[in-house]
């Protein structure tokens, strides 16, 4: 059973960075791409950010781009979401996301491409 497993959020100010955690368990996540959502009061869930199973290829929503950036450590089946120059509206619950077993597809920004969350974790940010 794959667990996602958040953490790292908190409150911070405006102009603040914050790094988020994902670890993996009961499987391997080289062959993988994953994902960070999040998903504010009242809102849908909003991609944030993918990385591919080789730490190639990266997406960002647009909201994130140049302020955000993911990255990968297979050997710990870690997923990490770098967050820079936080804004008021980057305030939010953020998931980590894995596809299905047999899905190795690079890119993905929908969220439902994803068959594994994590439990969430709440970034507070204050201006």
């Amino acid at each position: 059973q794959i667990q996602l497993v958040e953490s790292g959020g908190g409150l911070v100010q405006a102009g603040d960075s914050l790094t988020l955690s994902c670890v993996v368990s009961g499987r391997s996540i080289s062959r993988y791409s994953m994902g960070w959502f999040r998903q504010a009061p009242g809102k849908e869930r909003e991609f944030v950010a993918t990385v591919s199973w080789n730490a190639g290829p990266t997406l960002y929503g647009d909201s994130v781009k140049g302020r955000f950036t993911v990255s990968r450590d297979n050997a710990k089946k870690t997923v990490y979401l770098q967050m820079n120059s936080l804004k008021v509206e980057d305030t939010a619950v953020y998931y980590c996301a894995a596809p299905g077993d047999s899905d190795h597809r690079n890119r993905l920004d929908e969220a439902l491409d994803y068959d594994y969350w994590g439990q969430g974790t709440q970034v507070t940010v204050s201006s």
